[in-house]
């Protein structure tokens, strides 16, 4: 690490947790040797998170729940309470309470944005701590390794550059899944840069066991993509546009599609099965047909499309409705 009372001077730490229990302490005690100010946003935990944060010396910020719980609601007070105890910090390290942060992470990145100034973001590696204990876990190790280099957003933990944070305004609160992206297509919007190094940044704990667990944070990532695209929409960029409309392709269209051609003829209905089949083989292909884990990632992609729909469509019904909601947990 970098000298700990310059890093004290320029940088400071908020993490976000609800539940997190051994997860968040572990995330808390990888920043203890820091000295960095920390701040931890608990979302009405109800295990001993608060006391385990205070015992580690952050300071801790209750959210009041009578405003829907969000990840960026919480990223943001997060951040006002750090300015309020340490406002002359330059750089901000965002960190879910799920997440321990690597040996060297907050240094290196440092450094990286104090050598780029056209860098305003800059995350590294994720990776999962229990890859194998679970073939959901196994799919999320996968998702974290992503290119190296100029990226369009980044994920939950990553160094931001405080000036920046404050010219954009922070996070939009009421983003319930994608406030990561929808931050940076506006930060990127001022000419500023988003970038990906190959460094080692945390260990996430997904403790994705189950399919219904899977099955939510799809139905979230479906509501994140409508919530942000039309949250993008008007600014000559929209993103997550191509997977809505794959999801709702897969999932309504063509399957809408051959039910009133059946009506036409019942033979329509053996196209369902014959697509699917082919569209199953093509997704195994490209990881190998003759490994499993390819027919398994491709039977959970195709069934993805169906809770991403889900997720897109709760978004439509809570904007007609001028719901702001709460978010969706799978954990």
């Amino acid at each position: 690490m970098v000298d700990s009372a310059r890093q004290d001077a320029r940088i400071g730490v908020v993490a976000i947790g609800r539940n997190e229990g051994e997860r968040l302490i572990q995330c808390l005690d990888s920043l203890a040797s820091s000295g960095l100010p920390i701040v931890y946003v608990d979302s009405a935990s109800t295990d001993d998170s608060v006391a385990a944060a205070k015992m580690r010396g952050a300071d801790v910020l209750d959210l009041d729940l009578a405003t829907p719980f969000t990840a960026a609601r919480a990223r943001n007070e997060g951040f006002a309470r750090l300015m309020e105890i340490a406002p002359d910090i330059d750089y901000v390290q965002f960190v879910d309470g799920d997440c321990e942060v690597e040996q060297g992470w907050i240094a290196a990145a440092a450094a990286f944005l104090d050598n780029k100034p056209e860098a305003a973001v800059v995350c590294g590696r994720r990776r999962e701590r229990y890859p194998d204990a679970s073939f959901f876990n196994m799919l999320c190790d996968r998702e974290w390794n992503t290119a190296i280099g100029q990226a369009e957003a980044c994920g939950g933990d990553a160094l931001m550059r405080v000036s920046t944070l404050t010219i954009v305004g922070g996070y939009n609160g009421s983003m319930i899944a994608g406030e990561e992206p929808e931050l940076c297509s506006r930060i990127r919007a001022k000419g500023l840069q988003i970038w990906r190094i190959d460094q080692p940044m945390t260990i996430h704990d997904a403790a994705m066991y189950h399919f219904q667990q899977w099955w939510m944070r799809a139905i979230r990532s479906g509501f994140g993509y409508a919530q942000v695209w039309w949250a993008t929409r008007r600014k000559g960029h929209a993103l997550y546009g191509r997977e809505l409309a794959r999801a709702v392709f897969w999932s309504v269209i063509l399957p809408l599609a051959i039910i009133i051609g059946a009506f036409a003829s019942p033979l329509f209905l053996l196209a369902l099965p014959l697509i699917y089949s082919v569209q199953l083989t093509r997704m195994a292909a490209r990881l190998g047909i003759k490994n499993s884990f390819s027919w398994k990632f491709a039977a959970l992609n195709m069934i993805a499309k169906f809770a991403e729909s889900l997720g897109a469509f709760r978004f439509v019904v809570r904007m007609l409705q001028g719901r702001s909601g709460g978010a969706i947990f799978y954990k």
